[in-house]
């Protein structure tokens, strides 16, 4: 089977698309999948067991292949437009829309709506959100000129146990990679955890992962937040590096004469990156 490659959106993208919104609706669609039919002829492809024999399935299904792909290329096709003008994001059946006023807002609702209704896509009423200053899309907390983590998502955080397995160890790195954006410095607090990920590495929880861990921890707990970039201000990069990992800061003054934070990069380096000279 041929891989589709088809790739999801970007988060960043989404972000460079949010200054000066005020107004925001979340959709959720019905039946996700469900709404690609499988070609004719096909459907044996998807043949699934059952202890009364084998069924053929006449629409997409969670878990194919290339199902996620598929219908990400599905509803960005519909929308197309709506995502080129710069006002719809679209993650597999999660649609955003977000506009600088109420009038503005409503117009965009309806047109939406409309070409939902002309490809017969329905909405889940119970999980959309109309018209609110607030919404979490993507794990984060967007509002006019900043974005947060999702506080659900940081509610298990303060009672996390200190990993005793390299699975463990994977698990609260996949959750710290996913908020990285947030933090400073990322790439250098995590060395010693990623370490313990190493080919042929004896599970060994120091005291350097110890400290690691509860930096990484309270630094989630501080709840930090980014600001909207503003093409129309100057900006301040701050940049760093160490032996092991180089990370930097994108800064913008705020009203209250403040340098914000709108994003961070950290990268760990290989280890013949770290035998270069500083001018190469």
């Amino acid at each position: 089977m041929v891989k589709n490659t088809y790739p999801l959106p970007l988060i960043s993208e989404l972000l460079d698309k949010l200054k000066g919104v005020e107004v925001f609706m979340k959709l959720d669609l019905r039946n996700g999948y469900n709404n690609v039919r499988i070609k004719d002829g096909d459907q044996w492809k998807a043949a699934f067991k059952t202890n009364k024999g084998l069924f053929e399935p006449t629409v997409m299904f969670f878990r194919l292949s290339n199902s996620l792909a598929t219908f990400q290329a599905f509803i960005n096709d519909i929308l197309s437009d709506f995502i080129d003008e710069g006002w719809c994001v679209v993650y597999m059946d999660d649609i955003l829309l977000f506009s600088k006023d109420l009038a503005e807002h409503q117009e965009r609702t309806e047109r939406l709506m409309r070409r939902l209704k002309k490809h017969n896509l329905f909405l889940k009423p119970e999980k959309c959100e109309f018209e609110v200053t607030e919404v979490v899309f993507l794990g984060m907390v967007i509002c006019p000129g900043y974005i947060a983590m999702d506080p659900v998502k940081l509610t298990g955080i303060a009672d996390w146990e200190p990993p005793q397995t390299v699975k463990e160890v994977r698990a609260f790195l996949g959750f710290g990679n996913f908020y990285r954006k947030f933090i400073g410095r990322y790439a250098h607090l995590t060395r010693p955890l990623n370490d313990l990920l190493q080919k042929n590495q004896k599970f060994d929880w120091t005291i350097q992962c110890q400290i690691a861990f509860d930096l990484l921890k309270a630094k989630f707990l501080s709840k930090p937040i980014l600001v909207m970039p503003d093409a129309s201000k100057p900006f301040v990069i701050e940049a760093d590096a160490s032996k092991w990992a180089t990370g930097a800061v994108l800064k913008q003054k705020g009203t209250d004469g403040e340098w914000h934070p709108c994003s961070y990069l950290s990268k760990s380096l290989s280890p013949t990156e770290r035998n270069y000279e500083i001018y190469d």
